[in-house]
């Protein structure tokens, strides 16, 4: 691919089949303020490589897509306050354009495909926005998922979605959800949403077992794995509700759409729980880092083919 540019690190370990693990930027440049995004995102790559895989943290810089970023370029996404929030759709602009630019679920999973990597670690993926069967506000990410072959490990859909129907739309699309050692649905900053999950899976090497007999199948798009948020770091969804219904009507009232809603949202959140929901976001998305490496190193060490 003409505009993609692999660190030297990750082209090494593709070419070698080690296990690399792909991580978005958005939550870097739009769902954490500075400087715990930084921090967050030096402890999500030092998990992925605890866990015996190389981080490959994707971006747009000046117009090249970034497989594998630096420390200046992880501190550029932090600070600087232009960086576009790149959706699938809007890749294309930003390396047009010579922009900077955040991936977003859908991005990155589809610049992990490009440069060969199978498995992709985020917080929480998009979905269908409470009110969706009207305004037909429905994430890319579930579309990428459904197209797109990579595995991709999350704590869940963001609370603040209709989780029902975001099942309902992963189940219609043929995207297979897998919850990692739970009967039940995480909610991102909750274990459980009171929904259960299509299916569950115990161990990273049943995990990679079942995404290389998704792979032998031919079968298209990727793999959703649910993996709950830490007991010690979770916040009951029974308590998160009524925050996140406050959060909504506040979004409402001040008239915030679009792209826009997602990162509003998450502000007023982390307002009405006194700093806790970022700590909880910074766990799970640690977590969600350390069990994606598991997988992709259970993965390599199978002799699966890419």
């Amino acid at each position: 691919m003409q505009h993609l540019r692999c660190s030297e690190e990750v082209q090494t370990a593709l070419r070698e089949q080690t296990p690399v693990v792909a991580l978005e930027t958005s939550i870097l440049s739009h769902g954490m303020p500075y400087p715990k995004n930084l921090a967050t995102a030096r402890a999500v790559e030092a998990c992925v490589r605890a866990n015996g895989a190389v981080p490959a943290a994707i971006a747009v810089i000046d117009g090249v897509v970034r497989v594998g970023l630096s420390e200046r370029d992880l501190e550029l996404l932090a600070t600087q306050r232009d960086v576009l929030k790149l959706s699938s759709a809007d890749l294309a602009y930003a390396v047009a354009r010579g922009r900077t630019g955040a991936t977003t679920v859908a991005a990155t999973m589809r610049c992990a495909h490009h440069a060969g990597i199978n498995v992709f670690a985020t917080g929480g993926i998009g979905g269908v926005h409470r009110g969706g069967e009207a305004s037909m506000d429905i994430s890319a990410d579930l579309y990428e998922l459904a197209r797109t072959p990579v595995a991709v490990v999350c704590a869940g859909a963001k609370a603040l979605l209709d989780l029902p129907r975001t099942l309902e739309v992963l189940e219609t699309l043929g995207v297979p959800v897998v919850a990692c050692g739970t009967d039940v649905f995480p909610a991102f900053w909750s274990r459980d949403s009171g929904l259960r999950a299509p299916m569950r899976l115990d161990t990273a090497q049943e995990i990679a077992a079942f995404i290389a007999v998704h792979r032998e199948l031919r079968s298209s798009g990727g793999i959703l794995v649910a993996n709950p948020v830490p007991h010690e770091a979770e916040i009951p969804y029974a308590h998160m509700t009524g925050i996140i219904a406050g959060a909504v009507d506040d979004a409402a009232r001040a008239g915030v759409r679009g792209k826009a809603v997602t990162p509003w949202l998450l502000d007023r959140i982390l307002t009405l729980t006194g700093g806790r929901s970022l700590e909880t976001n910074a766990a799970l998305v640690q977590n969600n880092a350390a069990l994606a490496a598991s997988i992709a190193r259970a993965y390599c060490g199978s002799g699966a083919s890419p």
